[in-house]
């Protein structure tokens, strides 16, 4: 009887995972011992990280986009027909054309989903680079922005931790660039009493900032945003002025997850080595959507990715497991417009940025190229 392996999510975490085991099941998919099915949301596998770049006009926006049937092995069975319910108990996922698919093997990555609404005033008064859309707002309003105080808001939970980082960088190169550096203040906002959730990172950060000119303020969980006064407020009760707001939205799982009962904000309780679903046998649970208090990044989707693909695969021809997730993270950090750094850790080992330097910025540039081969596995 064919096994069937069935993919919940077409991003970055489901396409590796699909390619993966067509790698590693080939003869089972040839012999109809094994089939791989993915249901996606759209016809198109965007780029996410390169969407940092759009505000600057540093990409161009054809070249964050590619044909997801492309990007997935042929042999996977691909459907644009987005998980309605995922019925854990039964072995099964019904979806919004009222379709039910059986597995034996589950891998849910539903991925997460920026909630600038749950915040009043910050739909109508901030702007992000977490879309396509914010990012082409921003890019317009930076385009008009000639001097005045930038509020760098950050909440949580988000993915790319590292990524409010990047834009204050960024922006600080950015309108240097153009003159207005002078005529700018730019303060950056934690939701907690240092500058990042790692405290090495935090560490690292604040002699950054405190050399570029960058003010800072922590311990500011955001309250609300008041467009017409251009004001952002904290539940602490700090209220800071702004002409321009950049703020990192508070992010949410998918709300499949949280109609399904699979967990608390869309998030599912993950056991953190092995990648299941706490308490199952044969549901997966991979990048963004886990619960795991590690950074929701491309990279840790790739290392998570990997490690199901080796488990799903060994389970199917030998019946056996193969290794668990050690926690591992990679991040590249862009310190402007033509320098950067990286970090690095796993479950005992914490991050310690260098020294910023062009050649890992151009590193940086470099995997932005060879970002679809390693959706493709090859990588």
């Amino acid at each position: 009887m064919t096994k069937q392996v069935l993919i919940v999510g077409g991003g970055l975490a489901g396409t590796i995972v699909a390619n993966g085991l067509c790698r590693q099941l080939g003869n089972q998919l040839r012999n109809n011992e094994v089939a791989i099915t993915m249901l996606g949301a759209t016809e198109t596998h965007m780029y996410q990280p390169g969407l940092l770049y759009v505000p600057f006009g540093r990409i161009r926006e054809s070249e964050l986009f590619r044909d997801q049937r492309k990007v997935l092995d042929r042999r996977v069975t691909f459907h644009i027909d987005p998980a309605a319910n995922i019925d854990v108990e039964g072995n099964q996922v019904t979806t919004e054309s009222g379709r039910t698919y059986g597995y034996d093997y589950l891998v849910i990555a539903t991925g997460s989903r920026i909630r600038p609404d749950t915040i009043p005033g910050m739909e109508e008064g901030a702007h992000w680079f977490y879309d396509l859309n914010g990012a082409r707002k921003m890019r317009d309003a930076l385009a008009e922005f000639e001097g005045g105080k930038i509020v760098v808001n950050v909440n949580a939970p988000h993915k790319c931790p590292v990524a409010p980082l990047e834009i204050t960088f960024m922006l600080r190169d950015h309108l240097t660039d153009r003159g207005l550096w002078d005529k700018t203040e730019i303060t950056y906002t934690y939701p907690i009493g240092r500058l990042h959730a790692l405290e090495p990172v935090a560490q690292w950060t604040q002699p950054e900032f405190d050399k570029a000119g960058i003010n800072y303020e922590t311990f500011f969980n955001t309250k609300e945003v008041d467009p017409a006064a251009k004001t952002i407020t904290s539940e602490e009760g700090s209220t800071l002025p702004y002409d321009m707001l950049v703020t990192i939205p508070p992010h949410h799982g998918a709300q499949v997850i949280t109609d399904s009962d699979l967990g608390a904000g869309g998030w599912v309780p993950t056991e953190r080595e092995s990648l299941l679903r706490e308490g199952s046998t044969n549901v997966f649970v991979v990048g963004d959507t886990t619960n795991i208090p590690i950074s929701k990044a491309g990279s840790t989707a790739h290392f998570e990715a990997d490690t199901i693909i080796d488990n799903v695969a060994s389970l199917v021809t030998e019946g056996r497991w193969a290794r668990n997730y050690d926690g591992k993270v990679f991040c590249f950090v862009e310190t402007g417009m033509n320098a950067g750094t990286y970090v690095w850790f796993n479950y005992t080992t914490p991050p310690n940025p260098g020294p910023p330097s062009q050649m890992i910025h151009w590193f940086k540039l470099a995997y932005n190229r060879l970002y679809w081969l390693s959706a493709r596995g090859l990588l």
